[in-house]
């Protein structure tokens, strides 16, 4: 590996991937500023009863070891909800986020009888790890958690939620052979792959093409992190799936274009769906249409779990 080569893959490594350094892209990013169609009152309303929530419902930890040679401890919010109660949900967080973050989506899944667990995706919150896998190591961390909630209920019926980071995360999980316990999934503004987001984001912030930085990014990537970012395809997973899939995103989403939706749904050969949300950008789907955003997603996830 050339000097020069290296020193352009460790750069960009370390600028999106290194989970301890700072993401000084994200600050001012014009494509996550927020929408003006956010309705004040809703949004009030709803941030109130997310503190409500947190007050009431304070969750367990759960914990599990990476199925891999880091052998890392994982961290999870876990959220019961009666007992003898089979219905499961995983909510996953998005690129440097964690779980205390999700109680928007905990909160909804709560009140509508679901035990929620809320994992802390690696590099990120309370579990280890020092690199952030973009899904693709996390989607075998999933099954983990699956497996511990299999545990607890044998019976358990689960629904798969992220958004962004966490929506390709559970559509890279959907490719793997899953139990007959996980029903359904249910993605917000996930990517098509880690080449696709990536090339995008070069060009966008640095008017920079894929080849080679991209490569050269790579070649660090499997070295540092053990991954290849042209493999971790969210498309090719969910064309593996057998689960049912539900893919959501806002038509003004320009940080994970909104194209990309029409890729992974195309992609999918199982029962689907695809809801977008008009003037939401990324990740504000919820926040701009809270009553069709939860109302499409009962009706479709209630056609699997009762």
């Amino acid at each position: 590996m050339g000097f020069a080569y290296g020193a352009v893959g460790n750069y960009f490594y370390n600028y999106a991937l290194a989970a301890n350094q700072e993401k000084e892209f994200l600050y001012d990013n014009p494509h996550l500023s927020l929408s003006e169609v956010v309705m004040a009152d809703v949004a009030k309303a709803a941030k109130l009863a997310d503190n409500e929530f947190k007050e009431e419902y304070p969750p367990s930890a759960w914990s599990v070891t990476s199925d891999d040679k880091l052998q890392l401890n994982l961290h999870a919010d876990v959220y019961k909800n009666g007992t003898e109660n089979p219905k499961w949900a995983i909510v996953v967080h998005g690129y440097t986020s964690h779980a205390g973050q999700m109680t928007r989506w905990i909160r909804n899944f709560h009140e509508q009888g679901y035990n929620v667990l809320a994992p802390d995706l690696r590099g990120h919150g309370k579990s280890e790890g020092a690199y952030i896998g973009m899904g693709w190591h996390d989607r075998l961390d999933i099954l983990l958690w699956i497996e511990e909630i299999t545990k607890v209920e044998p019976q358990a019926e689960i629904v798969l939620f992220g958004i962004s980071m966490g929506g390709a995360t559970v559509m890279m999980t959907a490719g793997e052979d899953l139990p007959s316990n996980v029903k359904v999934i249910v993605e917000d503004c996930g990517y098509s792959s880690v080449s696709d987001v990536f090339t995008y984001q070069l060009d966008d912030l640095f008017s920079l093409p894929a080849f080679p930085v991209l490569n050269a990014a790579n070649t660090v990537t499997n070295i540092r992190a053990g991954y290849d970012l042209f493999k971790a395809s969210a498309v090719e997973q969910v064309a593996k799936s057998n689960t049912p899939i539900l893919f959501i995103h806002g038509d003004q989403d320009t940080f994970v274009p909104y194209e990309m939706i029409d890729d992974v749904y195309e992609a999918a050969k199982v029962e689907k769906e695809k809801l977008v949300i008009p003037g939401a950008g990324h990740g504000e789907a919820e926040k701009i249409d809270p009553d069709l955003y939860w109302r499409t997603i009962w009706g479709f996830v209630e056609k699997y779990i009762d």
